[in-house]
Parts: structure tokens; sequence; C-alpha cells
């Protein structure tokens, strides 16, 4: 196992920034990718990178516009049924579809893309037949 120190004490000194903000949310649909503040979590869990602690995420299902799935996506290149790869901004990213994200609106920092129909329906599928 990896040896390293997580930064929590940063983390929490953002969150509650974060969580006061209070503003009309972002138009956000289905097949997007955002940028999002992922924060630091726990464990084999997927954190945020930087000091904002940023990730992106594919919007997997809008629920209300304050609310969707996400699955967060990384360049590590992974293999197995968790993991999904496209390309996309044209570097290969991997989809950790075993790590679904219910998320607020106030956590999206910017919109970076869309990803296709056809891609979209892929990692539906490979993400329904992992939880069957």
């Amino acid at each position: 196992m990896q040896n390293f120190i997580k930064n929590f004490q940063d983390w929490f000194s953002l969150k509650p920034k974060l969580d006061k903000l209070n503003y009309y949310p972002p138009k956000f649909s289905q097949k997007q990718v955002w940028f999002c503040y992922c924060g630091e979590n726990i464990g084999i869990e997927i954190s945020g990178k930087g000091k904002e602690f940023l990730r992106p995420f594919l919007i997997l299902k809008k629920l209300d516009r304050y609310s969707f799935i996400g699955l967060p996506l990384s360049t590590k290149d992974k293999v197995g049924n968790r993991y999904f790869k496209i390309y996309f901004k044209e570097k290969l990213q991997t989809i950790y579809l075993h790590q679904p994200r219910h998320l607020d609106y106030r956590r999206l920092k910017y919109k970076v893309g869309e990803i296709t129909d056809n891609e979209f329906s892929q990692i539906k599928n490979n993400f329904l037949n992992l939880y069957q």
C-alpha cells in the first residue's frame, strides 16, 4: 500500500466555504464532464487534487437542478470491469464505475466538455452490469 499523508485540514477549511455558497445552480446535464470539488477522502476512495481538491466527474444521472450522480475520471490507466476507458480531450481517461457519488451543485467548478451518445450508452451499460 502506498505511504502518503492525506491533507484533511486544508479540505476541512475549504468545505465550509463551499457549503455556504448559495447561488443559482449552473445548467448541467447527463454526459457532461465537470471539474468538481471532490475533497480529501478516506482510504481508497478517490480524492480531488491540488489546493481546491478538484477532480473531473462525468454526470451519469441528473437527479434535479441541485444534484446528480457522478463518476470520477482519472488519467491513471486501470484495467478491470470496474473501469471504463475513453479518450476525452485527447487524453486517455479512466472512469471509475465503482465509485459513484451523489453530488450537490455547489461542488461544480467548471464544465470541461461532453462525451458522445455512444460512449455514454456504453458507460451506463457497464455501470449497470457491474451492480447486477
